[in-house]
């Protein structure tokens, strides 16, 4: 594959199978030198995961990470050690919450909430990852961190089982948040299905199936289903760079000089220094600070 392409890939990863794993079948098949992912999945959560492809994997960082849309299923009654239905049974309750309990108590988990995460995730505890000391049987704890619960509803309940969706911010546990709305409920509960929706601009609507992806040929791989590097980044202060001396300076890691009017989005305070992304032709070529009319890079994807 062209080692100048770059782009996003808006990948509907399946359940049962890594991030990493699914990335790895990605560049194998297409030749590709330089892959990454953003807003990992676990194994038996399918859905969502954007791809950057070439030098947009500088831009990873920049993936508008607080706008996160996931649906998933609770099933009441049960505590699992890992808090979906890999782990085994740790504790059990009889009650299978109402519906008018669970519409009363799901607004209290709204806005900036403290949550523990799973034992069976990958925050580290002393350098080691928390799912390999599970792992290992050690004992361990984790510290609460401060999450954020943009909106949440409860789409029906059915037996033992009702089915959510949620709006989320970056590092928030869906399986942290059964466990604890169970608790709240006054039973145990545990995520049977987790289907992540939406990433910032990356819908499950405009996404492409690993094995879909798998079946068709270099060339379509590359017309079809890339998208710019700038078209799947939020809100951001961007300048469309024509000039070829610009370029070339660019090129060479060298400030210049740019008309803030015609930035993408509204002019800059020239007495404060923001993060700008330079583009061209739909390419982000470059990141940096901006004081008054002068661009100083901070990376070169060029």
């Amino acid at each position: 594959m062209d080692e100048k392409l770059q782009g996003w890939l808006n990948l509907y990863k399946p359940f049962g199978i890594s991030s990493f794993s699914a990335i790895y079948k990605i560049k194998k098949k297409f030749n590709i030198k330089k892959i990454g992912h953003a807003g990992t999945l676990d194994p038996n959560a399918q859905g969502v995961l954007p791809i950057a492809i070439g030098k947009t994997t500088k831009l990873i960082p920049f993936i508008n990470f607080d706008s996160k849309i996931y649906n998933f299923t609770i099933k009441w009654r049960e505590q699992t050690l890992t808090d979906d239905a890999e782990g085994k049974i740790i504790n059990y309750s009889k009650k299978i919450p109402q519906v008018n309990e669970i519409n009363q108590t799901i607004p209290s988990f709204l806005g900036y909430i403290n949550q523990i995460p799973p034992k069976a995730s990958a925050i580290k505890v002393k350098g080691k990852r928390a799912y390999s000391l599970l792992r290992d049987h050690k004992i361990f704890k984790l510290q609460p961190k401060k999450v954020f619960l943009k909106e949440i509803r409860l789409l029906y309940s059915e037996n033992d089982t009702s089915k959510f969706s949620i709006e989320c911010g970056k590092g928030f546990y869906v399986r942290s948040l059964a466990r604890d709305l169970a608790i709240r409920l006054g039973t145990f509960g545990h995520v049977i299905h987790l289907k992540r929706t939406k990433v910032g601009n990356f819908d499950y609507k405009r996404s492409i199936l690993l094995d879909d992806l798998l079946k068709i040929g270099q060339s379509e791989f590359e017309f079809n289903y890339f998208h710019s590097s700038i078209s799947m980044l939020d809100d951001i202060l961007a300048y469309e760079i024509e000039e070829r001396k610009d370029l070339y300076d660019l090129s060479l890691g060298k400030s210049i000089f740019i008309n803030k009017n015609k930035l993408i989005k509204k002019p800059l305070n020239s007495d404060k220094k923001e993060l700008v992304f330079l583009s061209n032709k739909g390419k982000i070529i470059s990141y940096g600070k901006l004081s008054d009319d002068l661009f100083q890079p901070n990376k070169v994807l060029i």
